[in-house]
């Protein structure tokens, strides 16, 4: 899971993310989406690669990049945890805010 919030803590990459999230693209067309020069595009398809967050097939000349979700999946489990807490946290602040306002009355 490190290599994964290691690739998911850059803009550009997140950016990749999202494009392949509703669509699958070719390095190309990703590089048109990023204000990076080409070579950079690659370096980021490569790290997303070996974090297992995108995968790539061949058709013909063309190498066409997806989006693998189950890493995403694992990292939402992980944060599972720490949205329970905050929002039983939140619940708490709520309950404390409504007492506040009926002693106020």
């Amino acid at each position: 899971m490190d290599a994964v919030m290691r690739a998911l803590a850059d803009p550009h990459r997140r950016t990749v993310l999202d494009i392949l999230r509703d669509h699958e693209a070719t390095a190309g067309e990703l590089a048109d989406a990023l204000p990076i020069a080409r070579p950079g595009v690659s370096r980021h398809l490569r790290v997303l690669r070996e974090s297992g967050l995108v995968e790539v097939r061949q058709e013909a000349q063309r190498r066409i990049y997806y989006l693998r979700p189950e890493p995403l999946i694992e990292v939402n489990d992980w944060l599972e945890t720490y949205r329970t807490l905050w929002q039983h946290r939140i619940d708490a602040l709520h309950t404390e805010i409504k007492r506040g306002k009926r002693t106020r009355r």
